[in-house]
């Protein structure tokens, strides 16, 4: 799915609006019957809503779900928000039909008045600022932003909540309602898939209004979100006829003393991750448990504690290293000569990117198309720090292009950033995989996909989208409190066979 700026979404409104002949009136009703569809699944006739809008078309919005939810027989209440001297013409129609239904349905609060408590058991309807807010609130409005988000009352904001901005993350002081539903239109803002919305948004919905679909197809974004349908088309089903030597000699290379376990997780995921077949470079401690936890991979030695030489790297279709490689001088020294000769993509995370931060002289020696794996502190070692996510985000896209990697950003919605300034936000998993060797078993997916002739881009979208989707699995039959990252390995199936069940 494509994530359009503010601005895009208000050029496909109209673009929808000129295709349709109908008016934005009347794609305003569609907005607030997807709404009200949504609202109704959910909670039963005997909710009591109260609908809070604005002067503008978020307000237009608010007005026209509770003229529909009082015609559906739930109680509802509207108060507008004189913020300005105006009402948007939208807005305006829509309280003059509200007016016309019954006149106590809406009261219109002058600056400076606030409610009192609301009952408990009332839902409240953020419908206030939309997506045209480009500064942040102040006086009045910011105040009762702060005094909705006092009450404890259950609360969902209409496509954005107020005070958020659709393209960049508010200011650590700023007044932004705080809900547990946001009902957003068409498509995701960019700033809900960042972890500092989180607190405000809530649990995101995405509801399909019709926008105009030849707009959406033809116009150009840099962001997008992975979900299960792109994962699908990119996945490749084996043939018939596919052997071992089809699905690719994986190498994954890490591993020191105390710290085998991560490398044998990342082998494992890359065997269960399909690879043809998965060799472990480790030290010469990593041999005995590598070849009992992981019997399917073969298993390579070198050095005493550390890896001293990489050596016949050229043997196998695709490299991952850095799973507890420790950053020992032999080891960065064998690291080096190994960059230096290397021009296949590789795949590095953990040790191997602590090595880069400390001798970044080795960041021009990385083979094009290779995939960087960091989580948000091994990227800012790496790159420096950013002051909040997005905009590290958009230094990845910077550092993508620079040196023509493809940058793996973890977390909640991991972005995978492509050499060509493309970002895609992956939607899969939950907060039970923020546990230890979770980003090892994501090493081992990237780099099986890439031994099996996956792009650098296929490899490292469709391997997060996996990684997440067997995590859900694994959160699902075993809690998110209680799952280990070797669960994500052994729920890797489960995905797999998401895939052909969906188009069986």
């Amino acid at each position: 799915m494509k994530i359009f700026s503010a601005l895009q979404i208000r050029e496909c409104d109209k673009a929808t609006i000129l295709k349709s002949g109908g008016g934005s009136l009347a794609l305003m009703e569609k907005a607030a019957e997807a709404c009200v569809r949504h609202i109704a699944r959910i909670y039963s006739k005997n909710t009591t809503f109260v609908v809070f809008c604005g002067p503008g078309n978020n307000g237009g919005d608010g007005l026209a779900i509770t003229r529909m939810l009082h015609q559906r027989g739930y109680g509802t209440k509207a108060f507008l928000l004189m913020v300005g001297n105006q009402l948007s013409d939208d807005c305006q129609a829509n309280l003059d039909c509200l007016q016309k239904l019954h006149r106590d349905l809406v009261t219109v609060l002058q600056p400076g008045t606030f409610i009192s408590e609301l009952p408990s058991n009332i839902v409240i309807i953020d419908a206030i600022f939309g997506t045209g807010l480009n500064r942040a609130l102040t006086g009045w409005g910011a105040s009762f932003i702060q005094h909705l988000n006092s009450l404890k009352n259950l609360k969902i904001a209409i496509d954005i909540p107020s005070g958020m901005y659709a393209d960049a993350l508010p200011d650590d002081d700023a007044q932004v309602f705080r809900t547990h539903s946001t009902l957003s239109f068409q498509f995701y803002k960019r700033s809900f898939l960042h972890p500092e919305a989180s607190i405000f948004t809530g649990t995101v919905e995405i509801l399909d209004i019709g926008l105009d679909a030849d707009y959406i197809a033809t116009t150009h974004t840099s962001y997008h979100t992975t979900q299960f349908a792109d994962a699908q088309a990119i996945f490749k089903p084996r043939g018939a006829f596919g052997h071992k030597g089809t699905y690719g000699k994986t190498l994954v290379i890490g591993g020191s003393h105390g710290k085998i376990g991560s490398i044998a997780l990342a082998a494992k995921a890359a065997v269960c991750a399909g690879a043809g077949t998965v060799t472990v470079m480790a030290p010469n401690c990593g041999y005995l448990p590598i070849q009992t936890f992981i019997p399917e991979a073969m298993c390579l030695t070198n050095g005493e504690h550390v890896l001293e030489v990489i050596t016949g790297w050229d043997d196998f279709n695709a490299i991952g290293i850095g799973p507890g490689l420790g950053i020992a001088a032999k080891t960065v020294q064998a690291v080096a000569d190994f960059l230096e000769a290397c021009r296949k993509p590789i795949v590095l995370d953990a040790d191997a990117l602590n090595i880069l931060s400390a001798h970044p002289e080795l960041m021009g020696k990385l083979p094009p198309g290779s995939i960087l794996t960091p989580h948000p502190k091994e990227f800012s070692r790496l790159f420096g720090s950013n002051t909040n996510s997005m905009i590290q985000t958009d230094n990845a896209k910077i550092q993508a292009m620079r040196y023509g990697v493809f940058i793996v950003l973890k977390g909640h919605h991991t972005a995978v950033v492509t050499p060509d300034g493309e970002c895609h936000y992956n939607l899969s998993g939950n907060p039970g995989m923020a546990t230890g060797g979770a980003g090892d078993v994501l090493t081992g997916i990237i780099t099986s996909l890439l031994g099996q002739g996956y792009s650098s881009v296929e490899a490292a979208q469709l391997g997060v989208f996996l990684h997440g989707c067997a995590g859900d699995f694994a959160a699902a039959k075993l809690s998110q409190e209680a799952m280990r990252a070797g669960d994500i390995i052994d729920h890797l199936g489960n995905a797999f066979n998401a895939f052909k069940t969906a188009t069986a």
